[in-house]
């Protein structure tokens, strides 16, 4: 076996990288890597497929987020079983159609050694939400996340009118990137430099003060409004009022309450 880690391949680990960025963008960089870290390993040992482990649950969480981030080119290519056919490296998914419990029975049931728990990095990770909302809808409807696979296979999306990414190398370190310079270079750079968040394409904050100042005053805010029953704790616990929820019952209501007045 052959095993490679991000201190050997970037110079940096996934607890470093968390201290540096904190808790929130911790999936951005720790993503990147571990797709450049499999095609760096399947080159080291002259691999000519990748195949991973993605399951039925991990893909329909995927078109889910697709689907919510507007990410139309990822839509098709997140279900097909098989990508990258063209390129040096291609890569498939072996238990596409496989749930997620059903491995887990079978790890069991053969006595394999597998990883039960969920990455200490990832309780604020967007999929994490994702994941609650399907195994709510599997809940009532039990074929749910076959078919989000199913719907996201049939889609036909026209790109005719669109300028798609092609691949191409990285100028930098050589691997296939959608850009002249891939993401993990662009990341590792912010990291080296101290700029992760110009890295991730947001803006560079240059006065931490005031913001720590900011956040102070609104947990006191928050506090006060708890004591003098403004607002639930619960409420609190997102640091966001509950917003309101305006459906045609109600707008329907307040029509009837103008006409009314007037």
């Amino acid at each position: 076996m052959t095993i490679v880690s991000y201190k050997d391949l970037y110079g940096w680990t996934m607890d470093e990288i968390v201290k540096v960025i904190g808790l929130t963008n911790n999936c951005t960089f720790c993503g990147v890597f571990r797709r450049q870290a499999l095609d760096r390993g399947a080159m080291l040992i002259k691999a000519d497929k990748i195949l991973t482990g993605h399951n039925a649950d991990d893909i329909a969480e995927t078109v889910y987020m697709n689907i919510l981030r507007g990410d139309f080119f990822r839509l098709g290519k997140c279900v097909a079983i098989e990508t990258g056919k063209d390129g040096p490296l291609p890569r498939a998914k072996p238990f596409k159609y496989t749930y997620e419990k059903e491995i887990v029975m079978y790890a069991h049931f053969k006595k394999l050694d597998y990883f039960s728990t969920e990455c200490i990095y990832s309780p604020n990770a967007y999929r994490g939400y994702v994941r609650e909302l399907i195994k709510d809808l599997e809940a009532t409807r039990p074929s749910t996340i076959i078919d989000i696979i199913h719907s996201a296979e049939s889609v036909d999306i026209d790109t005719s009118a669109v300028k798609m990414p092609k691949l191409q190398e990285c100028t930098r370190c050589g691997f296939m990137s959608s850009n002249t310079i891939c993401k993990a270079c662009v990341l590792l750079e912010g990291l080296n430099t101290g700029k992760t968040r110009q890295a991730m394409g947001r803006k560079e904050t240059t006065n931490t003060a005031d913001e720590e100042t900011k956040e102070t005053a609104s947990i006191e805010q928050q506090a006060t409004e708890i004591e003098t029953g403004k607002i639930t704790d619960t409420e609190s616990q997102t640091g966001l009022q509950k917003p309101k929820i305006t459906g045609p019952l109600e707008i329907a209501h307040e029509e009837e309450e103008k006409n009314t007045s007037n």
